[in-house]
């Protein structure tokens, strides 16, 4: 079932009002499509993680139901948020993971060697966490853009509509953005 975009944002803004059974019926309309999002995201980590598509939809949508939502919010906007907030999640358990290995100040010994890669991998997500931060620091509306068109998967016209500007400008910012992620990620 496709909830249209009024149906979603409805249902934002009566969630965003309190409703409990909005909260219910956005999580029961969005669940597909966040799942979708979620697999994307979790194939591309598939060697960092252990998180199920599941697992990370739960945890990213506790997240989203924390913040209050905008009256104004629609569907290209709730999915765009959605997308940086599951980021923020795989970067969080990446960390945690991280903070495990280190052991706080206990040795772990094991004998298995094929994990060995595994450390320079959670690098390079936490390089792409630090080289985003860095691009918001430098231009912000070229960090949303990116958040929006890799992360959320939406197009260069998607991306123009939802940050207000011309498709002009966003394919200049995309391409901005792809050359300095480059850079900074040694691409």
């Amino acid at each position: 079932m496709t909830v249209s975009e009024t149906d979603i944002t409805q249902l934002l803004q009566n969630a965003n009002d309190g409703n409990s059974i909005a909260k219910k019926l956005l999580f029961d309309a969005v669940y597909v499509e966040l799942k979708q999002l979620a697999r994307s995201k979790v194939a591309r980590e598939s060697e960092l993680t252990l998180l199920s598509p599941t697992s990370l939809v739960n945890e990213s949508y506790e997240r989203l139901v924390g913040r209050s939502l905008s009256s104004t919010e629609n569907r290209k906007v709730f999915f765009g948020y959605a997308s940086k907030v599951m980021r923020s999640v795989i970067v969080d358990y990446v960390r945690e993971r991280d903070a495990e290995k280190r052991g706080g100040g206990q040795l772990d010994v094991t004998l298995l060697t094929s994990l060995a890669g595994e450390s320079a991998d959670h690098t390079r997500v936490l390089a792409v966490h630090e080289a985003m931060q860095q691009l918001k620091d430098i231009d912000e509306r070229c960090h949303d853009l990116v958040e929006l068109r890799y992360f959320g998967g939406f197009s260069v016209e998607e991306c123009a509509e939802a940050l207000g500007i011309s498709l002009a400008t966003a394919a200049r910012d995309w391409e901005k953005a792809r050359l300095f992620l480059a850079y900074r990620l040694g691409d």
